[in-house]
């Protein structure tokens, strides 16, 4: 697609995607689907639940089961067959009672003829997201122009081979770039995740933000003492937050520790890699409420599974929604243990929660980027307490995302062979599109400089 017919196939999405549409005899009853939904000269969709049958695709792929990825899925789906990891086809059964019968579990890293597509084989790589998620990556001939869209590709009916790698929502490693169905290939187009393009947003390592959660837990429920820097640069002495008297403090460890509760904020799902390790570094079970256990269930994790218990006495971990993991609302769930617990230790994790110390360049070189980033470090003492904590209750704010940072889809964009890459989130508006495509650019003159794609150096298989 030229760049004047990109331009004008975002303007087609952008109408697509309004959010006064409401679907009526006229506009056909259903909403339109944007040109990224469906992949080009294929009869496959992907994530695109919310538009209903959309012409000419005859398979639809489900990269996780996050709401705004399954929107309009639901019992009553019969647009056609589902095509998903074995994980997310049982979260949509089991949380959107969908008929079996469409619902297709594909197995990981093997590839699959998809029926009715013209040859089309898949493959299913970890999105390194929540549990079930997937990239898909894509090879076939272009057989039909699918879709909504009025622009359409020249390139149906060659002989040619494509290869679409679609990323919905991952946190990007070398383990991507070097699996198998990737290293050493030269891929058409890349359906990329771009919730985090923005140099704001070189948030550290999941590695490094999971191991301080849990070694930030034992600390506190030792009531050992902690420090560590606020945005200010001021030390902060986390046992200060925590003064006993001195009859308190000759209690044994073994009795006051029992007092003591972690909540960790978290999805419908996502988020588990974090209680796991706070749930190990305590020696303790977790307990969440049966909705969410139920859902818990789904995911096959065996070593989940065995933490998990009804008896919410005692888990000295407890789950709940992300947003109810602040100071204020808090304060109504603690008054439900009073007598048990009688101080709480919150974690909320979430990438929002980050932000670049002042200073930070917002226009840096690659080199920089790359640099910058892998020459940081992040351990508990960089977790504080965020405002209004108090000794009972003290919430930390925890950098945590299960999308990529800028850093890493930097370091993605750089190791592998990609002809085209389209943003996939945060494209609502032709400013936005157009400082995410500038970052796109610069991905490809650094490639160039480079010569050919090279694996940006990592720290471990699982991150940069």
């Amino acid at each position: 697609m030229s760049s004047h017919k990109e331009n004008e196939a975002w303007k087609e999405a952008t109408v697509a995607e309004d959010r006064n549409f409401r679907p009526n005899k006229a506009n056909g009853g259903r909403r339109k689907a944007p040109f990224y939904k469906v992949m080009t000269g294929m009869p496959i969709a992907v994530d695109a639940f919310r538009y209903g049958t959309i012409p000419g695709v005859t398979a639809y792929f489900l990269t996780h089961a996050h709401s705004d990825h399954y929107t309009n899925l639901s019992s009553n789906w019969k647009s056609g067959p589902i095509y998903c990891s074995e994980g997310t086809a049982n979260l949509i059964i089991h949380m959107l009672a969908v008929d079996p019968k469409w619902v297709h579990p594909l197995p990981m890293d093997i590839p699959t003829l998809i029926p009715d597509t013209g040859g089309v084989h898949v493959t299913l790589i970890e999105a390194n997201h929540c549990p079930g998620s997937s990239l898909f990556m894509f090879e076939g001939r272009q057989t039909v122009n699918a879709g909504d869209s009025t622009y359409k590709s020249a390139f149906v009916g060659s002989d040619r081979t494509f290869r679409y790698l679609h990323c919905g929502d991952f946190r990007a490693s070398p383990q991507h770039v070097l699996h198998p169905a990737v290293k050493g290939k030269r891929i058409d187009t890349v359906y990329l995740d771009t919730t985090y393009l923005d140099p704001r947003y070189c948030f550290p390592s999941q590695p490094e933000v999971i191991s301080a959660c849990a070694e930030l837990s034992k600390r506190l429920v030792k009531r050992e003492s902690v420090s560590g820097c606020s945005e200010s640069g001021k030390v902060k002495t986390v046992e200060n937050w925590f003064a006993k008297p001195e009859k308190e403090k000759e209690k044994t460890n073994a009795k006051y520790n029992s007092k003591t509760l972690v909540v960790i904020g978290t999805y419908s799902i996502g988020k588990e890699r974090i209680v796991k390790a706070v749930a190990n570094a305590l020696n303790t079970k977790v307990y969440c409420d049966a909705r969410k256990a139920a859902i818990l269930r789904c995911q096959s994790d065996l070593e989940l599974d065995a933490m998990m218990t009804t008896d919410p006495y005692t888990a000295g971990v407890h789950l709940l929604p992300l947003g109810t993991v602040a100071t204020d609302r808090l304060k109504v769930y603690i008054d439900r243990w009073k007598g048990h617990f009688d101080r709480v230790i919150g974690f909320r994790p979430t990438g929002w929660t980050y932000s670049p110390t002042n200073g930070t360049d917002t226009l840096p070189s690659i080199p920089t980027v790359i640099s910058r980033s892998q020459s940081r470090t992040f351990t508990y003492a960089n977790l504080t307490p965020m405002k209004n904590s108090t000794a009972a209750l003290t919430v930390y704010g925890v950098p945590y995302s299960e999308h990529s940072s800028f850093f890493e889809l930097t370091c993605f964009a750089l190791s592998f062979d990609w002809g085209r890459m389209i943003a996939t989130v945060n494209v609502g508006s032709e400013s936005s599109r157009g400082k995410m495509a500038k970052w796109v650019e610069r991905w490809e003159a650094e490639r160039k400089k480079i010569g050919k794609a090279e694996v940006v150096p990592f720290r471990a298989p699982d991150y940069w």
